[in-house]
């Protein structure tokens, strides 16, 4: 610590760091100059920093330089139970290849408070028109999880600083928000904040609150368990002004669906983006964990929002107690934190946007920043045929674009009392007046968090909800993250039997291709209101806006005869919403608990299709890592891929189905089909999650060329063969060959969820590099930490300006430093070559250095054993 920058608290008995003192010693008056983000980091850096480190890092943040790496220490580390409980299986077969070379494995722990939230195992299986839907779904996740929760529950015993909060109490990111996150820390009598790093692109949620919270890969999160620091530079800090105030009628799902089509489109990609103005001071925590959850969906890394008096609000609200609400207000003021302070503050870039002009909105289909207005459902070509299938529904058939899923699900809205609310309302008056949900739609309602209950109960909501089939399946994240369940088989069979147009709404924040449902072709982002009128409505092909919902007495009823007002809903958040709630679910889940201890060493369990040593450190390996070193040398490409590649197509989360590899190989370890569950429970188990590698049945490589067209599907052309084959049985040959391989790749490549299996997957597959026009931030640092290389074109060079076809192969050419250029040099199958400049992205020397280890494990793993045995 560097104490000649500690200081009294003014009104507590604790200290802080004072890093206003620290910037103006730098650069006088810059401090008040400096954004939120800026202030945060300087006041960690003067905190934690290396005393020598220190004047040249702050000099980085007081002149918003970005040309040098400084340490980030996050406070907290958070995790849901897929990438959470794939990181402590890392960790513990770290602690195995510890114990093989004569060190101590009970040293291996996380360092960092660690907590893991158990919120994405659960599948609805039975919808949300059975009473007794949440005990039954708990039920078959707890059969099916059962080694999952085994190697989680020795986790919280065997490990130091881990919590574990178990499956049926909420969603990770909406406990945080309302229970973890205390925005101002106290360790030691020092006064500092919150910060932390989630194994969930949604993380940003909590930056609602005020606080730096970013999503991380898991294998970045191992790092940071483990201690080391996070190195970054000053991120691209973009200021977002909101002037003006909402449209009545208007949700924060409207709102945010509006902000991420703008920010989508004005660039934002790996920036920190900060919300300020008019706009921004009227909206409530809910409305800005709206905002902030979608972080991901436009690209940023983080989405803050500065501590004001709704913050203030929303503590008290959420049952903190009064001497943490009164520290962080003090600690705020006080250090250059709270909103008042921050309209000094200056961005090198400023985007402005009108919450006045925000209308009704949906997304999709396929993009959650491809906004979908509901007034041009028509003239998108969406609400067309109705006709048609109105026609279809009187024959007895499923109409085109059914509805098969309407989901009010994720942390997204539901921890936004107000959108909760809303759905609750358009229910009443749906029941009022005798409408009810089309019987092909798979209804269900999933709150991040078990207070929603306790409000709709107040409030004689939720009756209304449970009897158009919303009752509540879950406390999870289900339908948002592909836990959709299984269909009616009736329903099921005619979608296949006819290749019908199947459709899934909800109010979740992703809808990529083939992740929701695997009969679900396309799926649309709406708000909670609007789920339940898509039920009612059975199909996209119906106009929302204008077509009849109904007749009752002979009057047409229509969605603005069911939508609520904003005085409904507010009147019924202030009566309806307390703090004793949040105090009545929280205080219980996080009293203290004796867990115990168990033995440093996990006890394999050999048949297990879930959780599986990981082979990252054996000596003959398993994959590529049996395979010659990476030589950069003679790659053939696995696949030649367009813009927008999201890890759901790279690995997806989904349900496995029989014809799949993955399913055919859990039938083979004996598991029947009904408990296969999602690809995302089996990523501890790398046989299972091998074969899920470009497994996504919506996935175009562009190689996989059928009768002169790119079939769709889970596919590739294995060269100099020219033979097109699923992709598992391609990656298998090449993989017999030792043959390295490489992936070519257009625009924003790795978007989506933060799932460090999109990198393990190919690396084990045998990919050596990757180049594409560009990368998502959580992807590219986790293809780091695999030992994968990411390679970016020049501007104005792509796979098409290249002519690529598959048939050649490629070497990397050049010294691998951070930002440095590359030689891509590609020969082709008439033995023609040619040269193209690539941009290295190991952006810093801390990546270089991981790269050159062969990943984030193998590092730690030879650092670890170097510290014990006191080599320097």
């Amino acid at each position: 610590m560097n104490d000649a920058f500690r200081q009294p608290l003014p009104g507590t008995d604790l200290t802080y760091f004072d890093a206003r003192a620290a910037i103006d010693a730098i650069r006088p008056g810059a401090y008040d100059k400096l954004p939120y983000v800026s202030r945060v980091l300087a006041e960690q850096l003067v905190r934690r920093c290396d005393t020598a480190l220190l004047p040249e890092a702050l000099r980085q943040i007081a002149e918003s330089k970005r040309t040098l790496d400084f340490p980030w220490y996050p406070a907290r580390v958070v995790c849901h139970d897929i990438l959470g409980q794939t990181a402590l299986v890392d960790l513990a077969g770290l602690r195995d290849a510890i114990a093989d070379e004569g060190g101590d494995p009970a040293k291996v722990n996380p360092v960092v408070p660690t907590q893991l939230i158990v919120d994405h195992s659960l599948a609805v299986e039975f919808c949300g028109f059975d009473r007794q839907a949440f005990e039954k779904n708990r039920a078959v996740e707890d059969r099916r999880n059962e080694d999952r929760f085994h190697f989680i529950e020795w986790t919280k015993k065997a490990f130091e600083n881990v919590d574990v909060i178990p499956a049926g109490n909420g969603i990770m990111h909406q406990i945080n928000l309302e229970k973890m996150s205390p925005v101002v820390q106290v360790r030691d009598g020092v006064a500092f904040p919150d910060t932390c790093v989630g194994t969930d692109s949604h993380t940003p949620h909590v930056d609602a609150l005020g606080v730096i919270a970013i999503g991380v890969g898991g294998l970045e999160a191992e790092t940071v368990m483990l201690g080391r620091a996070s190195m970054m530079r000053l991120p691209d800090i973009v200021g977002v002004k909101l002037t003006g105030q909402r449209q009545p009628g208007i949700t924060a799902t409207d709102i945010v669906l509006g902000i991420t089509e703008f920010l989508r489109k004005a660039r934002v990609v790996g920036a920190w983006v900060e919300f300020f103005g008019e706009g921004a001071d009227s909206l409530t925590i809910g409305d800005r964990a709206t905002i902030s959850n979608m972080c991901p969906e436009y690209g940023a890394t983080a989405a803050m929002f500065y501590i004001d008096s709704q913050t203030i609000d929303y503590l008290r609200l959420t049952g903190r107690e009064p001497e943490q609400v009164a520290l962080v207000e003090t600690y705020a003021k006080h250090t250059g934190l709270w909103a008042d302070a921050l309209k000094t503050a200056e961005y090198k870039r400023v985007l402005e946007f009108d919450l006045s002009s925000v209308v009704r909105n949906m997304a999709g289909p396929s993009n959650p920043h491809k906004r979908l207005p509901t007034s041009a459902l028509a003239e998108r070509e969406i609400a067309v045929n109705l006709d048609k299938a109105v026609a279809e529904e009187k024959q007895g058939l499923l109409p085109d674009g059914a509805v098969i899923i309407a989901a009010i699900t994720s942390c997204t809205n539901t921890s936004n009392p107000r959108n909760v609310v809303a759905a609750g309302l358009l229910a009443k008056k749906a029941n009022t007046l005798g409408l009810v949900r089309k019987p092909w739609v798979k209804t269900s309602f999933a709150p991040g968090s078990k207070v929603a209950r306790l409000y709709l109960k107040d409030s004689k909501l939720l009756p209304e909800l449970e009897k158009l089939g919303f009752g509540i399946v879950a406390y999870a994240c289900t339908t948002c993250n592909g836990m959709s369940g299984a269909l009616d088989p009736a329903i099921q069979d005619e979608i296949i039997e006819r290749d019908l147009y199947a459709t899934a709404v909800l109010s979740g924040n992703r809808n990529f291709d083939g992740r929701i449902h695997p009969y679900a072709k396309q799926a649309f982002l709406a708000s909670p209101p609007l789920v339940v009128a898509y039920a009612i409505a059975g199909t996209v092909r119906f106009d929302i806006e204008q077509d009849v919902l109904g007749l009752v007495d002979g009057r047409e009823i229509r969605l603005k005869d069911l939508w609520p007002s904003d005085e409904e809903i507010d009147a019924i958040v202030a009566a309806s919403v307390k703090p004793e709630q949040f105090r009545e679910i929280y205080e219980p889940m996080f009293a203290a608990r004796d867990t115990g201890k168990a033995d440093p060493l996990y006890d394999w369990r050999p048949q297990s299709t879930y959780i599986r040593r990981p082979p990252y450190w054996d000596t003959e390996g398993v994959g590529a890592l049996a395979a010659n070193p990476r030589s950069l040398k003679g790659m053939r490409p696995l696949a030649i891929l367009p813009d927008n590649i999201t890890t759901d197509h790279l690995s997806p989360s989904n349900a496995i189905l029989a014809s799949s590899a993955a399913g055919e190989y859990l039938t083979k370890m004996g598991v029947p089909e009904e408990d296969y569950n999602s690809y995302a429970t089996h990523r501890g188990d790398h046989l299972t999650a091998m074969r899920a590698t470009f497994a996504n049945p919506q996935l175009i490589n562009e190689m996989a060329v059928v009768d002169g067209a790119v079939k769709r599907g889970s596919l590739a052309r294995v060269e100099p063969d020219g033979k097109v084959m699923r992709m598992w049985e391609a990656i298998e040959t090449y993989l017999d060959r030792r043959q390295p391989l490489i992936i070519i790749a257009g625009a924003d490549y790795g978007q989506g969820s933060s799932r460090d299996w999109a990198a393990k997957g190919v690396r084990l597959a045998g990919v050596e590099a990757i180049v594409a026009e560009g990368f998502e931030r959580i992807h590219r640092t986790n293809l780091i930490g695999m030992g994968v290389l990411p390679l970016e074109f020049e501007p104005g060079t792509t796979r098409l300006t290249l002519g690529l076809d598959g048939t050649e192969t490629f070497d990397v050419l050049g010294d691998r430093q951070p930002g440095a250029t590359l030689n891509l040099h590609i020969h082709r199958r008439d033995g023609q070559k040619i040269s193209t400049a690539v941009r290295c992205r190991l952006d810093t020397a801390e990546e270089v250095s991981i790269y050159e280890a062969g990943g984030v494990l193998q590092r730690f793993a030879k650092d670890f054993l170097a510290s014990e045995q006191g080599v320097a």
